[in-house]
Protein backbone atom coordinates (compact mmCIF):
# COMPACT_ATOMS: atom_id res chain seq x y z
CA UNK A 1 0.00 0.00 0.00
CA UNK A 2 1.34 3.60 -0.75
CA UNK A 3 0.89 5.43 2.16
CA UNK A 4 1.36 8.94 0.41
CA UNK A 5 -1.56 8.10 -2.05
CA UNK A 6 -3.44 7.05 0.43
CA UNK A 7 -3.18 10.46 2.05
CA UNK A 8 -3.05 11.95 -1.31
CA UNK A 9 0.54 13.72 -0.50
CA UNK A 10 3.45 13.88 -2.61
CA UNK A 11 5.67 10.69 -2.24
CA UNK A 12 8.36 13.14 -0.86
CA UNK A 13 10.63 12.78 2.75
CA UNK A 14 9.57 16.53 3.52
CA UNK A 15 5.70 16.46 4.37
CA UNK A 16 3.70 19.43 5.84
CA UNK A 17 2.56 17.33 9.11
CA UNK A 18 -0.25 19.20 9.95
CA UNK A 19 -1.49 18.69 6.24
CA UNK A 20 -0.73 14.91 7.28
CA UNK A 21 -2.53 15.55 10.43
CA UNK A 22 -5.98 17.00 8.93
CA UNK A 23 -5.58 14.39 6.15
CA UNK A 24 -5.62 11.65 8.76
CA UNK A 25 -9.13 13.45 10.68
CA UNK A 26 -10.70 13.50 7.43
CA UNK A 27 -9.83 9.55 6.48
CA UNK A 28 -10.90 8.64 10.35
CA UNK A 29 -13.94 10.16 9.88
CA UNK A 30 -14.81 8.47 7.03
CA UNK A 31 -13.90 5.24 7.60
CA UNK A 32 -14.82 5.30 11.79
CA UNK A 33 -15.92 1.75 12.38
CA UNK A 34 -19.16 3.28 13.84
CA UNK A 35 -20.18 5.01 11.28
CA UNK A 36 -20.70 0.97 9.65
CA UNK A 37 -22.27 -0.20 12.10
CA UNK A 38 -25.64 -0.45 10.38
CA UNK A 39 -23.55 -1.81 7.04
CA UNK A 40 -23.00 -5.52 6.51
CA UNK A 41 -20.82 -7.87 8.13
CA UNK A 42 -18.50 -7.64 5.13
CA UNK A 43 -18.54 -3.81 4.76
CA UNK A 44 -18.14 -3.49 9.17
CA UNK A 45 -14.93 -5.83 8.40
CA UNK A 46 -13.48 -3.60 5.41
CA UNK A 47 -14.23 -0.29 7.14
CA UNK A 48 -11.83 -1.49 10.74
CA UNK A 49 -9.55 -2.89 8.32
CA UNK A 50 -9.61 0.61 6.28
CA UNK A 51 -9.25 2.18 9.73
CA UNK A 52 -6.51 0.02 10.89
CA UNK A 53 -4.44 1.18 7.47
CA UNK A 54 -5.10 4.69 7.77
CA UNK A 55 -3.82 4.57 11.86
CA UNK A 56 -0.52 2.36 10.55
CA UNK A 57 -0.11 5.03 7.45
CA UNK A 58 -0.14 8.02 9.74
CA UNK A 59 2.51 6.55 12.26
CA UNK A 60 4.90 5.36 9.28
CA UNK A 61 4.70 9.08 7.35
CA UNK A 62 4.54 10.61 10.75
CA UNK A 63 7.99 9.94 12.09
CA UNK A 64 10.92 10.69 9.57
CA UNK A 65 12.85 7.08 10.07
CA UNK A 66 9.59 4.89 8.87
CA UNK A 67 8.43 7.50 6.29
CA UNK A 68 12.41 7.06 4.72
CA UNK A 69 12.11 3.24 4.70
CA UNK A 70 8.32 3.75 2.97
CA UNK A 71 9.92 5.62 0.85
CA UNK A 72 12.31 3.09 -0.81
CA UNK A 73 10.20 0.09 -0.24
CA UNK A 74 7.99 2.08 -3.02
CA UNK A 75 11.11 2.56 -4.80
CA UNK A 76 12.00 -1.41 -4.21
CA UNK A 77 14.09 -1.02 -1.56
CA UNK A 78 13.20 -2.81 1.54
CA UNK A 79 15.15 -2.11 4.87
CA UNK A 80 13.04 -1.99 7.39
CA UNK A 81 13.24 -5.54 9.01
CA UNK A 82 16.63 -6.07 8.17
CA UNK A 83 19.95 -6.46 10.31
CA UNK A 84 23.06 -4.90 8.57
CA UNK A 85 26.19 -4.41 10.52
CA UNK A 86 28.63 -1.66 9.15
CA UNK A 87 32.03 -1.28 8.24
CA UNK A 88 32.46 2.48 8.26
CA UNK A 89 34.83 2.66 11.16
CA UNK A 90 34.14 6.16 12.05
CA UNK A 91 31.00 5.76 12.44
CA UNK A 92 31.58 2.83 14.32
CA UNK A 93 34.32 4.36 16.53
CA UNK A 94 31.61 7.55 17.29
CA UNK A 95 29.00 5.02 18.51
CA UNK A 96 31.32 3.06 20.93
CA UNK A 97 32.32 6.68 22.37
CA UNK A 98 29.01 7.71 22.82
CA UNK A 99 27.74 4.33 24.40
CA UNK A 100 30.35 5.04 26.75
CA UNK A 101 29.42 8.26 27.31
CA UNK A 102 25.76 6.93 28.63
CA UNK A 103 27.50 4.04 30.71
CA UNK A 104 29.22 6.98 32.67
CA UNK A 105 26.38 8.76 33.10
CA UNK A 106 24.77 6.80 36.23
CA UNK A 107 28.55 6.93 38.05
CA UNK A 108 29.08 10.31 37.48
CA UNK A 109 29.60 12.63 39.78
CA UNK A 110 27.71 15.43 38.01
CA UNK A 111 25.37 13.07 35.74
CA UNK A 112 23.34 16.47 34.33
CA UNK A 113 26.51 17.57 32.57
CA UNK A 114 27.02 14.62 31.13
CA UNK A 115 23.30 14.01 29.90
CA UNK A 116 23.44 17.58 28.79
CA UNK A 117 26.74 16.34 26.51
CA UNK A 118 24.75 13.23 25.32
CA UNK A 119 21.96 15.20 24.22
CA UNK A 120 23.84 17.45 22.15
CA UNK A 121 26.29 15.30 20.46
CA UNK A 122 23.12 12.65 19.82
CA UNK A 123 20.95 15.99 18.67
CA UNK A 124 23.85 17.07 16.15
CA UNK A 125 24.55 14.05 14.93
CA UNK A 126 20.59 13.17 13.91
CA UNK A 127 20.12 16.64 12.54
CA UNK A 128 22.88 16.04 10.09
CA UNK A 129 22.26 12.96 9.23
CA UNK A 130 18.22 13.52 8.74
CA UNK A 131 19.50 16.70 6.40
CA UNK A 132 21.74 14.37 4.49
CA UNK A 133 19.02 12.04 3.72
CA UNK A 134 16.37 14.76 2.92
CA UNK A 135 18.84 15.99 0.29
CA UNK A 136 19.60 11.63 -0.75
CA UNK A 137 16.53 11.09 -1.04
CA UNK A 138 15.03 14.06 -2.70
CA UNK A 139 17.22 12.94 -5.85
CA UNK A 140 15.35 10.02 -6.82
CA UNK A 141 18.09 8.25 -8.12
CA UNK A 142 18.67 4.85 -7.95
CA UNK A 143 21.80 5.12 -7.01
CA UNK A 144 21.15 7.46 -4.20
CA UNK A 145 18.51 5.24 -2.46
CA UNK A 146 21.69 2.96 -1.29
CA UNK A 147 22.99 5.94 -0.03
CA UNK A 148 19.81 6.87 2.02
CA UNK A 149 19.18 2.89 2.74
CA UNK A 150 22.51 3.38 4.42
CA UNK A 151 21.96 7.03 6.14
CA UNK A 152 18.60 5.41 7.30
CA UNK A 153 20.87 2.87 9.64
CA UNK A 154 22.81 5.44 10.72
CA UNK A 155 19.87 7.24 12.10
CA UNK A 156 18.15 4.20 13.71
CA UNK A 157 21.40 4.20 16.09
CA UNK A 158 20.75 7.47 16.83
CA UNK A 159 17.41 6.83 17.51
CA UNK A 160 18.21 3.84 19.56
CA UNK A 161 20.64 5.93 21.42
CA UNK A 162 17.99 9.26 22.14
CA UNK A 163 15.25 6.13 23.43
CA UNK A 164 18.55 4.99 26.15
CA UNK A 165 19.28 8.61 27.42
CA UNK A 166 15.72 9.12 28.32
CA UNK A 167 15.78 5.62 29.97
CA UNK A 168 18.92 6.63 31.67
CA UNK A 169 17.39 9.86 33.04
CA UNK A 170 14.31 8.91 34.40
CA UNK A 171 16.42 5.95 36.53
CA UNK A 172 18.22 9.05 37.75
CA UNK A 173 15.29 11.03 38.44
CA UNK A 174 13.17 7.89 40.22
Amino acid sequence: MNYFQLFHLPAQFELDLAELGTRYLELQRNFHPDKFAAASERDRLMAVQQAANINDAYHSLKHPLLRAEHLLALRGLKISQEQRSFTDPAFLMQQMELRELLADIPHSKNPDELIDDAEQQISQQRKALLKQLRESLDMQQTEQDQRSADLVRKLKFFYKLEQELELIEQQLHD
